[in-house]
């Protein structure tokens, strides 16, 4: 079996090492810090009450939010086929914590640091038959130590860009090892097998399977009840949602609806920042002013549909989209990378991003079938003439707009089964399984993490 190299484990240390000092000043990172000080415990005292040793044990990892979607998606399939399944989830990001809560495992927290003593105590404890890692996210030590110790490992919703790091010198080389640990791969599209491949997986353990996060888009706008109170802030006037931005795009979009309202003084928008903290929500009603446009009301303190609604809370935008006419798309300006478009276009909105979108699949499909906009990487000064152009021409043609807006639904649509077929290539590697290494009378005892 693979094993990591020692230079992996001296990143990690270091990583670890330097990783409080650097939560000084920054917030995310002091949060994750916190959040993984006792988080290999916890996951011990769950096993130790909790772990039915006759019962096989599946173990989903997914960094963040958009990876655990897919996770999600996936592992209620897997508890359709294999009711019998315990099922343990962890996460990275801080940001995930929230979704962590909602899905339906049977413990969920935060992925301790990758070093080997942990991660150790962990799968000797936990014995997992079947170790899933969501898109891209295998973890080295996690991945070979579970190999070796004869669990299965996994990847589902694998996807790589071309341009992704892990494909680089030295980091394919840190990384591999756990790449080659892995046992079956559900892939989204065959380019992405390929670099699979480059990075350590047995082309034989290749199989494309498509994108679980369309079934998890598409089960969350039918979810969404005709009663729902964020729905409301589109009644009545066309309303553009632009969702998940950052400065980069504020500085198109606001502009842009300062010139659209001489035409349409009726015309909304709703404003959903990517992270809306204080200093982001601040600077964004100081912009607002300085376009002339009306004071911006949060939605923690707007009662009904304005003007200009800028959301001060994560976890709506899926839902927010669904109160839109015309959907934006945030992320394609500066460097943060596109963020999703299957949302708006499950809702039947037309897209419009900006013009870096060309690692994402999904705009690429949404391009292809007629359903999204990509705007010019034209400067500041046209950029939003170019968007308030868009908006204004979709709003004069409603039939056009709720065309183009179809074909995006039927983008989603058909993306749709690849949670199912995932869920069943993680049922055949646990029907491959033994019967569990550990009688019932030694959960008795549980060695510490520390």
């Amino acid at each position: 079996m693979p094993s990591t190299s020692r230079f992996y484990r001296i990143a990690i240390r270091m990583g670890t090492a330097i990783a409080p000092v650097v939560g000084w000043f920054n917030p995310k990172i002091r949060t994750g810090t916190r959040l993984r000080r006792d988080a290999g415990e916890r996951l011990l005292e769950w096993a130790r009450w909790n772990r039915d040793p006759a019962r096989p044990l599946v173990w989903f990892h997914a960094s963040s939010v958009g990876e655990g979607l897919q996770a999600q998606a996936v592992l209620l399939a897997l508890r359709r086929i294999r009711a019998d399944c315990q099922i343990v989830y962890t996460h990275f990001s801080p940001s995930a914590v929230d979704l962590a809560r909602r899905i339906e495992s049977d413990v969920s927290d935060c992925l301790p640091y990758d070093l080997p003593q942990p991660v150790e105590r962990l799968l000797a404890v936990l014995e997992p038959d079947l170790v899933v890692f969501a898109k891209l996210d295998v973890w080295p030590e996690l991945s070979t130590r579970a190999a070796t110790s004869s669990a299965q490992v996994a990847i589902v919703a694998a996807t790589v860009s071309p341009g992704s790091s892990r494909l680089r010198w030295p980091v394919r080389q840190l990384l591999q090892p756990g790449y080659r640990a892995v046992a079956a791969a559900a892939v989204i599209s065959p380019e992405d097998g390929q670099r699979l491949v480059r990075l350590g997986v047995d082309r034989d353990r290749i199989h494309v399977l498509g994108d679980p996060r369309f079934d998890s888009v598409a089960d969350r706008v039918r979810s969404v009840s005709p009663d729902e109170p964020l729905l409301r802030f589109g009644s009545g006037a066309p309303t553009l949602v632009a969702g998940s931005t950052w400065p980069a795009d504020e500085n198109v979009l606001l502009p842009a609806f300062t010139r659209l309202r001489q035409q349409r003084p009726d015309a909304r928008l709703i404003v959903v920042p990517h992270e809306p903290t204080g200093e982001h929500l601040n600077g964004l009603e100081q912009s607002a002013r300085a376009a002339g446009l009306p004071s911006p009301v949060r939605l923690s303190a707007a009662e009904g549909p304005v003007p200009f609604l800028v959301v001060d809370r994560v976890g709506v935008l899926a839902v927010l989209y669904g109160a839109g006419t015309i959907a934006y798309v945030g992320g394609g300006y500066g460097a943060a990378g596109l963020h999703s478009v299957l949302e708006p276009a499950a809702w039947a909105l037309p897209v419009t991003f900006g013009p870096r979108w060309q690692n994402s699949r999904d705009a690429a499909l949404l391009l292809e079938a007629g359903a999204a906009v990509a705007l010019p990487d034209s400067g500041a000064e046209s950029a939003p003439e170019a968007l308030r152009e868009l908006w204004a021409a979709w709003l004069a043609d409603e039939a056009s707009r709720k065309s183009q807006g179809h074909r995006g639904r039927e983008v989603v649509d058909q993306g749709t089964g690849a949670s199912e077929r995932s869920a069943a290539m993680l049922a055949r590697l646990i029907s491959g399984r033994r019967p569990r290494r550990s009688p019932p009378a030694a959960q008795s005892t549980r060695p510490s993490m520390r």
